[in-house]
């Protein structure tokens, strides 16, 4: 009897190694195979004897770990096989035990454990603790000698100790191989499944993972970047993964959801819609007429590419004061019209096709029969046969990158293609006078027939262009046409300097052809117009614009310019030595402006200036006198334009010229205008 007990308590330590292998079995499941542990678990140990110390019982009952086959270490290098079995020990019946037969337990304290087992690499797992193995921490020098039962070689389990004289120390199960020790620290949050640097495209779950990682942002990785998808996942992980998906997807639920229309909203617009019944149907009466009337708008419009912009000006005018070489005033009060249908077609939103349709009825006060000057014009005039309509301007603009071009076979002005600084250009609400309007050494001349680009740099804008006067542009006779006829080469550079200051410095090439010549297009005098007669002629012409805006309501602007015009070769010249002449023009003119003065829209406005002059010439005539403007005239002028509403304005004036064609032997003369201007 004793020695039953004696045997079972020798056994004792031989279970508690069992137990030991057990919890190695389970921290060792994740650990990686690898060719060494492969050979352990395969190798066959040679049979092991087994020699513990026991000094104290066993603190609780042992039970022996499940039949597996695992290889650990316990704090030493050596192994022992082992088979596991399903014994089960208490303290009572081992404490009487202990103290038989001591003198075996001295020879079995003195036996060598066997060192023929492979040896096994120092251990990396984390450690468990020594309460959880149950293993004593003190010897007890009294045992008595035994020998330990034999177990079935069905299944080994190798187990190494530490030296059987001393056993202070816990023991540590061991994988079959090291393991390198995971680093700490929480998982950081990833934004995008290319940040795991561990998964691949080609992964089976790849596409799962990238729409919980990108779509809902609940998966975190390794703070190494890794996500290590083929770890096993605990109760607990899985917990914490799923409540942080589902915490997502409620937040995205809150946020779609939250504007979303309650039960009790739909009560208040049904109650409303009950109240005001009545007024909804009046306004869905009111739609459905006006959808019919759009319809039949749209059915029997002119076109939806073209809009129709109109412009319709009267004028009342008179002169006062005896017109040049006539001893009395000539002129009665008139009143007149011009009519103007644009066309404007759009065929991309950018572009634009113009065709006018005009009608004009307003005397020129340059003629013989009025003052006999060009300076008294006004700043719109000219006559049509019968008062009909007719075609007076075609042309095409059309964007291209930062350019703007213009082609046009009728009506193509100079001043549509170059910009103009001054606040004074616009016929029906500019100056009243046909000078005031803009400098004519440049914006006047040959035109009509042509083409022009105009690049813009930002601040600054560079245009050129090339224009036949349209009424030889379209002749093929010898010295017509495009380039035979009289034409206008043109260039300007335009620089804005903020919104305060517009400059603008022009160069107009001009050529008239033999009877047709006008250099100044009827604005200075009449030897300004015609330096060298109706022979051809030449000219350079050179001009600087400029406008200042110090404020709003307050413009300072006007221009200079200069003309050097030349004799063209004419055989049928009379007189040889007046070939190939030269004449010096020159112009100039300050204006002020005071936009909405007294309302918006208005515009109070004053020129003074001094109408194109020959101030050089070595043409002679036939009293062999160079031709020249001995004397100076000036150009006065002061209007207001009132804009009574957006479609009509009323601008009254008056514009005095002194020294009328720079002869101071004639007597002033005084214009006073009236125009009202529709537009629509």
């Amino acid at each position: 009897m004793n020695r039953t007990f004696w045997n079972l308590l020798l056994v004792s330590p031989a279970i508690l190694g069992l137990s030991t292998v057990a919890c190695g079995s389970a921290l060792a499941v994740e650990s990686t195979t690898t060719p060494v542990a492969d050979q352990l678990a395969t190798a066959q140990p040679s049979e092991s004897q087994i020699a513990a110390l026991v000094t104290e019982p066993v603190a609780e009952p042992v039970a022996a770990a499940p039949a597996a086959s695992e290889t650990v270490a316990i704090n030493s290098s050596s192994a022992v096989t082992e088979q596991n079995s399903a014994a089960t020990t208490s303290e009572p019946a081992i404490a009487p035990a202990i103290g038989a037969n001591s003198t075996e337990a001295e020879k079995l304290a003195k036996i060598e454990p066997d060192t023929s087992a492979a040896k096994l690499q120092p251990a990396t797992a984390p450690l468990p603790q020594a309460s959880d193995l149950a293993v004593p921490t003190s010897l007890n020098p009294a045992i008595e000698n035994a020998k330990l039962p034999t177990f079935a070689p069905a299944a080994k389990v190798e187990v190494a100790q530490t030296a059987p004289t001393q056993l202070t120390n816990p023991i540590v199960p061991v994988a079959p191989q090291a393991q390198p020790t995971e680093q700490s620290g929480a998982m950081s949050q990833v934004t995008s499944v290319s940040q795991l640097s561990d998964v691949r495209p080609t992964d089976w779950a790849f596409q799962a993972l990238q729409s919980l990682v990108e779509r809902y942002g609940c998966i975190a990785g390794y703070p190494d970047g890794t996500y290590r998808g083929n770890r096993a996942l605990t109760r607990y992980e899985f917990a914490a993964g799923l409540n942080a998906c589902l915490d997502q997807v409620t937040k995205l639920i809150s946020s779609s959801t939250s504007t979303f229309v309650t039960k009790d909203d739909l009560g208040v617009l049904q109650r409303l819609q009950e109240e005001f019944a009545a007024e909804l149907a009046t306004l869905r009466g009111r739609v459905d007429a006006l959808e019919a009337r759009t319809a039949e708008l749209e059915a029997n419009q002119f076109s939806t590419t073209t809009k129709l912009r109109g412009e319709v000006i009267f004028t009342a005018s008179d002169t006062f004061g005896n017109g040049v070489a006539l001893h009395d005033d000539k002129t009665s009060t008139t009143f007149g019209y011009r009519v103007r249908l644009n066309f404007d077609t759009s065929f991309t939103g950018k572009d634009l096709l113009r065709t006018r349709l005009q009608a004009i009825n307003i005397p020129n006060y340059g003629a013989a029969t009025a003052t006999g000057t060009n300076m008294a014009r006004l700043g719109v005039d000219g006559q049509n046969d019968n008062n009909s309509f007719t075609l007076d301007k075609v042309f095409y603009r059309f964007p291209v990158g930062n350019a703007t071009v213009w082609l046009g076979p009728k009506g193509l002005n100079i001043d549509d293609v170059l910009p103009i600084t001054t606040p004074f250009g616009d016929g029906g609400n500019g100056s009243i006078s046909r000078f005031g309007r803009y400098n004519p050494a440049i914006f006047r001349g040959p035109e009509g027939a042509g083409a022009a680009v105009n690049y813009s740099f930002g601040a600054a804008k560079a245009t050129v262009g090339y224009l036949a006067s349209d009424g030889d542009a379209p002749n093929p006779a010898n010295g017509r046409g495009v380039f035979d006829g009289s034409f206008s080469a043109v260039a300007q550079l335009n620089f804005s300097l903020g919104k305060v200051v517009d400059l603008g410095l022009s160069y107009n090439r001009k050529y008239d052809r033999s009877g047709n010549v006008g250099v100044t297009s009827s604005t200075g005098s009449s030897l300004a117009n015609r330096p060298f007669g109706q022979s051809a002629t030449a000219s350079n012409n050179f001009g600087l614009q400029a406008n200042i805006k110090p404020s709003s309501r307050f413009q300072l602007g006007g221009w200079i310019g200069y003309t050097k015009a030349e004799q063209e070769n004419d055989h049928k010249a009379v007189n040889v030595l007046n070939r190939n002449r030269e004449a010096t023009l020159l112009n100039y003119a300050v204006n002020l402006s005071f936009p909405d003065f007294g309302k918006k829209g208005n515009l109070l406005g004053f020129v003074f200036g001094m109408p194109p002059k020959v101030t050089d010439s070595t043409f002679r005539g036939t009293n062999g006198r160079r031709q020249e403007d001995k004397d100076t005239s000036y150009h006065l002028e002061g209007f207001y334009r009132f804009q009574v509403n957006d479609f009509i304005s009323v601008t009254p004036g008056v514009y005095l010229i002194l020294n009328p064609e720079h002869n101071n032997k004639n007597d002033d003369i005084w214009v006073g205008v009236l125009r009202t201007t529709f537009s629509f």
